[in-house]
């Protein structure tokens, strides 16, 4: 009687590979497909040469390693999910709120005052915000005067430089701060209504919806308002 023998320092299981369609691109075992293998050389390995202990222990520690792999994908999606269901739970909050962005455009409910900042990185004896409708028509100034550098905050009465209350809309604040080299613009910091947030996609960023401006990531709001 012949008996096939599994043992040596080759074995099964460090022959086998699985291939995908092309060929080309070889995969790790899976772990149920890898414990079968690994009972399967048990049940067959020749009993005048049985495995060695440290062969042995060696394909336990690839199982071993193969389990750990497993469980920690299982971790990293179970933790994707738990992200991704904070998101919306943010989400759901942020609809209907007020927040502070980076932006040249706010909506104007011109019978209010409306408030904003700017953002001063050198101080200046001259800042002033210009103000256009729509159309890009030059409507009022604020003017700031000295300024030291930092976050400055600046008000609108929605009127324009004759003293006429301005219909509600869409404005463009342009923020500048002369210096003996010349002008420069700057930064405003506008408020802005939440209508709808999307959730990102595959873990991606919360994109937040916002009125007449379009969408801008959350990471992005400086302030959260009421």
């Amino acid at each position: 009687m012949s008996i096939n023998s599994t043992g040596g320092a080759s074995s099964i299981l460090d022959q086998y590979q699985i291939k995908n369609d092309s060929g080309a691109k070889k995969e790790e075992l899976g772990k149920d497909a890898f414990l079968n293998l690994l009972v399967a050389q048990l049940n067959n390995q020749n009993p005048l040469e049985p495995q060695g202990n440290g062969e042995f222990i060696a394909q336990l520690a690839q199982f071993s390693q193969v389990e750990g792999v497993q469980k920690l994908n299982d971790s990293m999606a179970s933790l994707l999910s738990g992200y991704q269901s904070s998101q919306a739970l943010q989400a759901s909050s942020l609809v209907g709120r007020k927040v502070i962005v980076p932006s040249e455009k706010a909506v104007v409910d011109t019978s209010e005052t409306f408030k904003a900042s700017l953002v001063l990185p050198v101080s200046s004896n001259n800042v002033y915000v210009n103000v256009y409708d729509d159309t890009g028509k030059a409507v009022a100034r604020v003017n700031l005067g000295q300024q030291q550098a930092g976050q400055v905050s600046f008000m609108w009465d929605g009127k324009d430089s004759d003293g006429n209350l301005l219909p509600p809309g869409t404005y463009k604040f342009e923020a500048q701060a002369t210096y003996e080299d010349g002008t420069k613009g700057l930064y405003t910091l506008l408020p802005a209504n939440v209508d709808s947030v999307t959730l990102g996609q595959n873990g991606g960023e919360l994109m937040l919806n916002l009125a007449g401006l379009g969408s801008v990531p959350l990471s992005q709001v400086q302030i959260i308002g009421q």
